[in-house]
């Protein structure tokens, strides 16, 4: 007898999903008291999870695929017999990538120019990281510095981008205008450059220092009425005029070989580069796109400490090694380490005493064991829990 397939929806309690379908589930049913061979009883209620029991001979296929698939799920694979043995690489459908623990700590990486951000992020993902953010993202043209965080590190990203600097290195041309701002867009004007100087150039960059906003360009993530700028641009709608608030602490021309110009640049978190490229071609006349960008350092990490993504690709047990402890991402942050009693409470989200001297306003790394366990805030004389690093 054939086993019947049954279409399980989520109130379905007990039920196992199969991969690639959300929001559904199958189990088989049984007929004539044989079990399936993914080892479900024949019972009202689907027992929970899979059972060790071989596949039974001559199986139905689409119960044998189930199997598969659930295997896939639970991290499991099958011995010789048909047994079911966990495994501790598990390769997800199709994708041949060995899969880590979820790890805890920031990835230096050097992001390649052409994938997106989130691209990156994705191939990282895929390697076992479901808890995975960054601390400021780079447009698919630029390369360098991108701050990849896993685990209790996702918990550190408004801390790292509120007071986060940043270091670029760039190359403008000018007398071309495109949508995006840069060489990636579509080409919307080109105006001569030649009664542009060098020295011109030289000083409108150094008054990038005097910038305290700039206009934010329509092909980005910065959202109106809920609704990123670059999909109401890509749908051909008119994107509305934002600015934003920046901070230019350095400016400089590193080499001018009209209609090219090189330079460097150190700015709040946020910064987009590509306006200022956009910017300075305005008030030069001419227009001017961004057509190379490296971000050299972002707070606290520089490109020497970076590893590429083609090298975590090739070897993903590179991943862990390349991993920077939290304590490392917060360097300004002094360190308190806790002792067992005041560790446990916590945990349970309770203040401690600080035990010294310390600023109002102040804020601390707590530690147990020389592990990171709390970012905590000063206020009267306790250490307040202000994110838990534990779970």
């Amino acid at each position: 007898m054939s086993a019947k397939v049954a279409d399980v929806r989520d109130g379905h309690r007990g039920a196992p999903r199969v991969p690639g379908t959300p929001g559904r589930a199958f189990r088989v049913l049984p007929q004539a008291g044989r079990l399936s061979s993914c080892g479900l009883a024949p019972s009202p209620r689907p027992s929970r999870g899979l059972s060790a029991a071989p596949p039974s001979a001559g199986g139905n296929n689409l119960a044998r695929v189930f199997d598969k698939r659930c295997d896939r799920a639970y991290g499991r694979t099958r011995n010789m017999n048909g047994t079911a043995e966990s495994i501790e690489h598990v390769h997800g459908p199709g994708d041949g990538v060995p899969k880590l623990p979820q790890l805890h700590g920031v990835l230096v990486l050097n992001k390649p120019s052409g994938p997106s951000s989130a691209k990156c992020l994705s191939a990282i993902k895929r390697m076992g990281q479901r808890k995975i953010g960054h601390a400021g993202t780079l447009d698919p043209m630029a390369s360098g510095v991108l701050l990849v965080l896993l685990g209790h590190a996702t918990k550190l990203s408004s801390h790292l981008m509120a007071g986060g600097t940043k270091r670029y290195v760039g190359t403008l041309r000018l007398g071309t205008v495109t949508d995006t701002w840069d060489r990636m867009g579509t080409t919307l004007e080109e105006t001569p450059w030649t009664n542009v100087t060098a020295a011109d150039v030289v000083a409108d960059v150094a008054a990038w220092t005097g910038l305290v906003e700039q206009p934010v360009p329509p092909f980005s993530a910065a959202k109106h009425e809920g609704q990123p700028l670059y999909r109401l641009a890509r749908q051909g709608r008119v994107t509305p005029e934002k600015t934003k608030t920046i901070e230019i602490s350095r400016a400089e021309v590193l080499e001018t070989a009209l209609p090219l110009v090189r330079f460097r640049v150190v700015c709040s978190s946020g910064t987009y580069v590509r306006s200022l490229a956009h910017s300075l071609g305005m008030r030069l006349g001419c227009g001017a796109v961004l057509t190379e960008l490296t971000r050299e350092y972002s707070h606290p990490f520089g490109l020497e400490a970076s590893c590429s993504l083609q090298d975590i690709q090739d070897d993903p047990t590179l991943l862990p090694r390349r991993l920077r402890p939290l304590s490392e991402a917060l360097p300004e942050w002094p360190q308190v380490e806790l002792a067992p009693g005041d560790a446990r409470r916590v945990r349970n989200g309770m203040p401690v005493p600080c035990g010294g001297d310390a600023s109002p306003s102040e804020q601390a790394l707590l530690m147990e064991d020389g592990r990171p366990l709390a970012l905590a805030q000063l206020r009267g004389d306790c250490w307040t829990v202000r994110r838990g690093l534990w779970h």
